[in-house]
């Protein structure tokens, strides 16, 4: 198998862009174009079956793990790899040379693992340390970001990882306090307990990184909020003792013998499906103690199913059926009474004498008396005339009001004050 061509795999990364779009003209392609030699040693590794990675990655360890020495003949290889298959050995040792993992001297006649090829056996070997206790990541992050802090190269990307890892962590220990499961929080504390080490060495680290004067802005701001995250972590343990505190106040214990409910549950839980089924055996067999019914609890269910939940079944919950909506020459229209204007508009008519304003506004009650002085504005009023209705036609009065600027008693029991004034008959030549 010979290497890709670069132009190769420029060409195959086109075909799965968009018409018009370039792989050199995304930010995020130019990072793995970069490395375009490490992503292919990492592709003739992986490359294939289990049983292929397995051996591939076999053989290039045996191969580096050799210090004192690190020149291998192909006898030596042979021998030492005596349990693998011969043609399937010789095979994986021409992969990892064709793809420069291996580096061929022709001058010795040996064989010795390519720069490339260590770069590929730390990233492995460091994966493959902390798998064994760091199940949530938390630490093979924190060491590449210690190891770049070490040596003075800060990674964005590695600062971004352990923020996203941290917030994932939070969000899983919030999610674990909201439910009030008692098994959860202990799970999630005992969680808490296995990254606790890491959270504190990456407190180090990003605390350091901080103080740096060397970072540019954007990755300064993102070392703080992963400072911000992980305070947050630390803080979490006494999130979980407090809540433990509340399940221990409401806890009840089973009699005098010490246990609880918690230990009851804690029991059944280790339990195996069998053996639980094997406890449910027969029992419902058993007869229902009265002194275990709580009278009360029985009353409530059996008002419900023998009343409440009839009474639900034999409602009628059906909307009534759509009708048309009526127009308006249909809909009830309540008629003005009139008869207090007309009443009075024939007074008024009738006037031709001058007549006080206190005696025009004369009427059974304050309402009446109210109703005639807010009509007195109308009498003589060029726009109210030439309208119609009743209150035009009392507009057209021929008479003209007068008021004074002073208050008198007009003598009538609702009303206190009124303003003086007089209502005249206009002369017949001015009408």
């Amino acid at each position: 198998m010979m290497p890709i061509d670069s132009a190769d795999a420029d060409e195959r990364l086109q075909d799965v862009l968009r018409e018009g779009v370039s792989a050199e003209d995304l930010p995020a392609v130019f990072p793995l174009l970069r490395g375009r030699a490490l992503l292919r040693a990492f592709s003739a590794l992986f490359h294939g079956g289990e049983a292929q990675v397995l051996l591939r990655l076999l053989v290039l360890r045996t191969l580096g793990a050799r210090a004192h020495a690190p020149e291998w003949t192909p006898a030596e290889i042979r021998d030492q790899l005596a349990f693998v298959e011969p043609v399937k050995l010789e095979t994986v040792v021409q992969r990892l040379k064709e793809h420069e993992l291996l580096t061929w001297d022709s001058e010795t006649l040996r064989y010795r693992v390519s720069p490339l090829g260590r770069k590929a056996l730390a990233s492995v070997s460091t994966l493959l340390e902390f798998e064994r206790d760091d199940e949530d990541g938390l630490g093979y992050i924190t060491a590449q970001l210690a190891a770049g802090q070490a040596v003075g190269r800060i990674s964005a990307d590695e600062l971004g990882h352990l923020l996203s890892r941290l917030s994932e962590l939070k969000e899983d220990f919030d999610r674990a306090v909201l439910s009030g499961s008692e098994h959860r929080i202990r799970r999630a504390a005992t969680r808490l307990e296995s990254v606790w080490t890491w959270v504190e060495k990456g407190t180090e680290v990003v605390r350091a990184i901080a103080d740096s004067e060397d970072l540019d802005p954007a990755t300064h701001r993102l070392a703080q909020a992963v400072g911000r995250a992980q305070s947050a972590l630390l803080r979490q343990a006494g999130v979980f003792q407090r809540e433990l505190n509340k399940i221990d106040q409401h806890r009840v214990h089973l009699g005098r013998t010490g246990l609880s409910s918690s230990d009851l549950v804690t029991w059944l839980r280790s339990l195996t499906p069998g053996v639980l089924s094997g406890y449910a055996d027969e029992a419902h067999l058993l007869p229902v103690q009265p002194p275990f019914l709580q009278d009360q609890i029985v009353l409530d269910v059996a008002e419900f199913e023998l009343l409440e939940r009839e009474r639900a079944a034999a409602e009628n919950a059906e909307l009534p059926s759509a009708e048309a909506t009526p127009t308006t020459h249909d809909l009830p229209i309540d008629e003005e009474d009139l008869s207090p204007l007309l009443a009075w508009h024939g007074e008024l008519a009738a006037l031709a004498a001058p007549m006080e304003l206190s005696d025009a506004l004369r009427g059974e009650d304050y309402a009446l008396s109210a109703y005639r002085l807010s009509l007195l504005g109308l009498v003589g009023d060029p726009e109210s005339s030439a309208l119609q209705g009743p209150t035009a036609d009392l507009a057209r009065l021929p008479l003209k009001l007068e008021i004074e600027p002073r208050l008198v008693d007009p003598g009538l029991a609702a009303i206190a004050l009124v303003s003086a004034g007089r209502l005249h008959p206009k002369d017949k030549k001015h009408a």
